[in-house]
């Protein structure tokens, strides 16, 4: 399950790249009232990206966050583990947050580490290649199947 951190800043970060071509910064308040994000808790979470690279800030009038990379090179899994961890449902099948489960006496003989690493793998190939841009072309599809 996706912490609520990393939920918020995938919507923060689509938010972002929905405006990534208009080259202007979008100030925290807009995206914590477009998005439902508590503002405090985006300004953390904002900050966070900052440090990992994905937004910039800017000071003054015309001020606000901006993605600092192409939102097709913003992918699912590495915003997942710069902000809430492992993608793995066990930290026995974890790339890079392993821990050897304590109750488990053998890894290569537990059936269940080795569904849950089948689990793993699945979800890595989908989450390592969608990018932001995938998000908002799958919301725009959405939508339109909405309409119809």
């Amino acid at each position: 399950m996706l912490q609520k951190k990393t939920k918020y800043a995938i919507k923060a970060l689509v938010a972002l790249a929905k405006v990534y071509y208009d080259k202007k910064p979008l100030r925290i308040s807009k995206i914590s009232e477009s998005e439902k994000i508590p503002r405090k808790f985006l300004e953390a979470i904002l900050l966070e990206l900052r440090h990992h690279g994905y937004v910039g800030s800017k000071m003054g009038v015309t001020g606000g966050y901006y993605l600092t990379k192409h939102p097709e090179e913003i992918m699912l899994s590495h915003i997942i583990r710069s902000t809430g961890g492992p993608i793995a449902l066990l930290p026995c099948v974890s790339l890079n947050f392993y821990e050897k489960c304590e109750e488990c006496p053998s890894e290569e003989t537990c059936s269940l580490h080795d569904v849950v690493l089948e689990v793993r793998e699945a979800s890595l190939k989908i989450l390592s290649k969608t990018s932001l841009t995938d998000l908002i072309l799958k919301e725009k599809k959405l939508i339109r199947n909405l309409k119809k």
